[in-house]
């Protein structure tokens, strides 16, 4: 089971894969979710993400229809975020000195039993029940 966060399925659409190799490897790791090969979750905040780093660098249509091929991502579930998560993640910051976001993410999936977050984002290092792998 893993987390996905949202750099994952960002790289591939901001960055060229033949020529980012971190781009290339998030690709083919999202393949191997839409094929079925690997249990894989994100949240809502991980589509407000995908969708506002999107509008932000390839304009509102495009981020449209990217917000949406995530939502319609192939065996992704989605978890919720719930008061409890909120409350986990203000933990999680003052213990961490995490950033709001990140720390949510780190919350949902430590509230669903999930330890390891895919995730180019070394801020996620910090957290000792949390392991953090690059695809």
């Amino acid at each position: 089971m893993y987390y996905i966060d949202s750099n994952i399925f960002i790289y591939p659409m901001i960055y060229d894969p033949a020529s980012v190799e971190e781009a290339a490897h998030a690709r083919g790791f999202l393949l191997e979710i839409a094929l079925g090969k690997i249990e894989a979750y994100a949240s809502p905040i991980t589509w407000d993400e995908v969708a506002w780093v999107v509008r932000k660098i390839l304009g509102v249509d495009i981020s449209l229809k990217q917000g949406r091929k995530f939502l319609d991502f192939p065996n992704l579930k989605i978890l919720p975020v719930k008061r409890t998560t909120a409350l986990k993640a203000q933990d999680l910051m003052e213990e961490y000195e995490l950033k709001p976001r990140d720390a949510l993410h780190a919350a949902i999936a430590l509230e669903n039993k999930i330890t390891t977050i895919v995730s180019y984002d070394e801020d996620f290092d910090k957290i000792k029940v949390l392991k953090r792998i690059e695809p």
